[in-house]
């Protein structure tokens, strides 16, 4: 089952056990000043242990006021221009520690990242496999190819009709093939008022992990979207991951910070890192 996702008013909210959390996708202005309670209510209501919030950061005080703490940020995020925080609050407190063998993991993997140097030569794949932006026609391979890399996910990728709608709407996805057989894919999710995008939903089938197809497609899609008038790039990518830190890190995004067991994917709550870039990607390689 996944977390609902809601309007208040002009604003965007996701909550449900899935994550076990409320999740405050995009905030309108004019739902500044009544929003907090919405949320603090679906969370007493519900019994969720975490409300997690993306905001503009001029109304960070307002949630700041009210207990929430900020766990990561992006620089000039709304149209190339206004920050963006992350804000969370727990009403079960529990949820809010971290265990010293996990925190461990994520230090691992930050340090990793710190010493990567930056990809000097575009990104490259092999004469075997094939690249396309997908179209309807290969959603029933792109959500059979989710299933197998993720236990569990946030958003009902798995789902035919939820993939083409999305393709319809904001969502461009991305694959390579092999002989025919899709075997890697990721997705650009615009926002278009707001000229940013998230890039996520990264699979690689088992058999062909190991062909830097993450760097390759990360790469072909900064490039499709600046043609859209994004401006600016992140990520919510799996704090323990190494391969999707240092994915970000050798395209040269910065890390944004950790948002505590945010996120129910591959079967467990995760922390999640963020990373962000800018479009401005002029001499990026020599």
């Amino acid at each position: 089952m996944f977390d609902e996702v809601i309007k208040y008013g002009n604003s965007k909210i996701q909550h449900g056990k899935h994550s076990d959390r409320v999740y405050l996708m995009k905030l309108n202005n004019v739902d500044v000043g009544s929003i907090i309670n919405k949320l603090n209510k679906l969370a007493e209501e519900h019994k969720y242990g975490k409300i997690f919030t993306k905001i503009p950061q001029k109304h960070s005080e307002i949630f700041f006021n009210d207990e929430y703490k900020k766990e990561a940020e992006i620089p000039k995020f709304y149209n190339g221009k206004n920050d963006c925080v992350f804000m969370s609050k727990f009403p079960i407190e529990k949820r809010a520690i971290i265990g010293s063998n996990v925190k461990k993991r994520l230090n691992d993997v930050l340090a990793v990242c710190k010493e990567k140097e930056q990809l000097k030569n575009e990104p490259k794949i092999s004469d075997e496999f094939n690249y396309k932006i997908l179209k309807h026609e290969n959603a029933k391979q792109l959500t059979e190819l989710y299933k197998i890399v993720f236990a569990s996910y946030p958003f009902p990728i798995y789902d035919e009709k939820y993939i083409k709608k999305t393709m319809d709407d904001n969502i461009i996805y991305f694959g390579i093939f092999h002989e025919g057989k899709l075997v890697s894919a990721s997705s650009a999710e615009m926002d278009f008022n707001g000229q940013n995008v998230e890039m996520t939903d990264f699979a690689t089938l088992p058999d062909f992990r190991g062909n830097n197809f993450a760097q390759f497609l990360l790469y072909q899609m900064e490039n499709e979207v600046v043609k859209k008038g994004i401006k600016t790039f992140f990520t919510i990518a799996r704090g323990i991951s190494f391969g999707m830190n240092i994915t970000f890190a050798k395209l040269g995004y910065k890390f944004g910070g950790t948002l505590i067991n945010n996120t129910n994917i591959s079967g467990n709550i995760e922390n999640m890192n963020i990373w962000y870039k800018s479009e401005n990607r002029k001499n990026y390689f020599t």
